[in-house]
């Protein structure tokens, strides 16, 4: 089964007939005002890429990864998503619903029956957790924050998870592919313990995800076991270049923090002027409650403004705009109200 994404817009110029160069893309939940990409040098385009050249060093200082933990470089967070579950016989493997869908398809692919588990069912009221229903899962893939609802679930209740996981050999798997906005939520600190892995990537934050570049953070032998599977040279030179440098500019870092939860407020005043209801996001995202979700994504498409649509359950996902132009844009195209919509309200 192919999965969609966000950034499909070549298939969105084909469909609607609109030059490229004249579309908003606000469908990835990709940082628009990235991190600046100087001159790569000639010689590491020339070079094999060395493991021996810091990288895993700078990761896991930047990320606040424990000292014990493995760290292992590699060509985006997909890379790792496709490769983990090779590492496991059959089991049964808890994903979010929803959430980024390539996790449980890349289980579901290994041989392992795939279970959704549902934010809601995880509560015990308004009392907290209930942690029960760990025990029919061996392993449990949590996406945090969440996409596409923003919800996060604190880092002391995730080690909580993967205490009792881990007591009976399973795994917790923690993808932080939007955690760098809010790095307090982060379970790096508490990585290398077994059965404990946490995935970063440079492509939501940094707006480098042409790059492919990530890490995943493991027990050492685990460790071994995935950069086994990955095969010599995953992470290119270009990209192992490009993600030193970014990862040691704490000052782009620091300001894009800042810039970013700006943009973040702006948009959810924008949505919610133009009469949708928030449900949740990130400082990259915000994602709207729309009972007909194909229906405004079309409006909005046939104004150049590309979104991502979640048709189970409704919802749209907005990404953010890199400036005053764009955002007028924005305001306009949700301006233009039509009666195809039906749109759940305040």
């Amino acid at each position: 089964m192919r999965l969609e994404h966000g950034g499909r817009l070549n298939e969105a110029v084909e469909r609607w007939s609109i030059p490229r160069a004249q579309w908003l893309d606000l469908s990835t939940g990709i940082n628009p005002v990235g991190w600046p990409v100087p001159l790569v040098p000639a010689e590491i385009w020339q070079r094999l890429p060395e493991a021996d050249d810091g990288l895993e060093d700078i990761i896991r200082e930047w990320a606040g990864a424990a000292a014990l933990a493995a760290c292992v470089p590699v060509p985006g967070s997909q890379a790792a998503i496709m490769a983990l579950p090779g590492l496991r016989s059959p089991c049964r493997v808890g994903v979010p619903v929803p959430g980024y869908r390539e996790h449980g398809q890349c289980w579901r692919n290994a041989g392992h029956e795939v279970v959704p588990v549902s934010h809601e069912q995880i509560r015990c009221g308004d009392s907290g957790y209930d942690d029960r229903w760990l025990d029919r899962l061996d392993v449990l893939v949590w996406i945090n924050p969440n996409n596409p609802t923003g919800e996060i679930v604190p880092p002391a209740t995730l080690m909580r998870w993967h205490e009792r996981l881990r007591r009976r050999g399973g795994w917790l798997v923690v993808d932080e592919a939007f955690m760098d906005a809010t790095p307090a939520f982060s379970v790096c600190a508490h990585s290398g313990r077994k059965g404990l892995f946490v995935f970063r990537s440079l492509g939501k934050f940094f707006g480098l995800a042409g790059a492919r570049a990530g890490a995943v953070f493991a027990n050492g032998a685990e460790a071994d076991r995935l950069k086994a599977a990955l095969g010599p040279w995953p992470l290119s030179g270009p990209a192992r270049h490009v993600m030193a440098q970014a990862l040691t500019d704490t000052a782009w870092q620091l300001n894009t923090c800042m810039s970013l939860q700006h943009s973040a407020g702006r948009l959810r005043e924008t949505l919610q002027a133009a009469g949708l209801t928030l449900i949740g996001g990130s400082a990259l995202f915000q994602t709207v409650r729309v009972d007909n979700p194909q229906a405004l994504a079309d409006h909005l498409a046939a104004r150049a403004v590309l979104v991502r649509v979640f048709e189970q359950p409704g919802m749209l996902r907005f990404g953010l705009c890199a400036d005053e132009c764009q955002w007028r844009r924005l305001g306009i195209a949700l301006a233009g109200k039509s009666s195809d919509w039906s749109l759940t309200r305040h």
